[in-house]
């Protein structure tokens, strides 16, 4: 009776979490068109606590407040053909100071894997978003570069992911790295700058550059 329980309770959380991914499908229009490869849980994007029509350009992770190197982190989103992509949906996610995905919230399944630093924005009418963190650190006892993890959801589109926001001043990062990765969306290398004790950095995005599949305008 007890696994009868525990079935009927995973299936309704289930249920649940398709019912408000296919909400945010429909008020994005999004089509069944699957492109850019395997997103592993990319799905958590749909966990906005604000919908994603009422979203801000700007967000300032939970992170923000507390001891470490704060950055301010901003760019525009623009088309293939150069004209700015307005609300277009960013989520990011990254390790605490600590370089883990520190999850005192008690997140569950793909979200627990992504942390509580994570943050929503909504790309505004001239294509530009923002938002302000701490620096994540390295993986514990690694040479991995700290870097931020960035998914991309387009009205009509399926999400899917784009080269991490990694920074030029990370002592692991070699020339060699500057010229490998897919550049999908452009090359997130960003170069820092200290202005008034914040780390100010940009990167412009370019929706669906080095994406396979990504399909071609109508």
């Amino acid at each position: 009776m007890k696994h009868a329980i525990l079935l009927v309770t995973i299936g309704l959380s289930f249920l649940t979490a398709c019912s408000q991914k296919n909400s945010q499908d429909q008020k994005n229009g999004a089509s069944d068109a699957v492109f850019g490869g395997r997103c592993e849980t990319c799905e958590v994007i749909f966990e906005s606590p604000v919908p994603f029509d009422k979203l801000s350009w700007i967000d300032t992770l939970p992170d923000y407040n507390e001891a470490g190197p704060k950055m301010e982190i901003s760019g525009t989103m623009y088309h293939a053909d150069g004209t700015p992509a307005k609300d277009v949906v960013i989520y990011i996610y990254h390790t605490d100071q600590k370089g883990l995905y520190s999850n005192p919230g008690n997140f569950k399944g793909a979200s627990a894997r992504h942390g509580y630093i994570r943050g929503w924005m909504k790309t505004n009418e001239k294509g530009q978003y923002k938002f302000y963190t701490l620096q994540p650190a390295s993986y514990p006892n690694t040479r991995a570069l700290k870097h931020i993890h960035p998914v991309i959801k387009e009205a009509g589109k399926n999400a899917y992911w784009i080269d991490e926001f990694v920074f030029s001043n990370d002592p692991f990062l070699t020339p060699a790295m500057k010229h490998d990765g897919e550049k999908r969306g452009g090359a997130g290398i960003l170069d820092l700058t200290e202005k008034n004790g914040i780390l100010v950095g940009k990167r412009d995005i370019i929706l669906g550059k080095n994406v396979p599949g990504y399909p071609s305008p109508q």
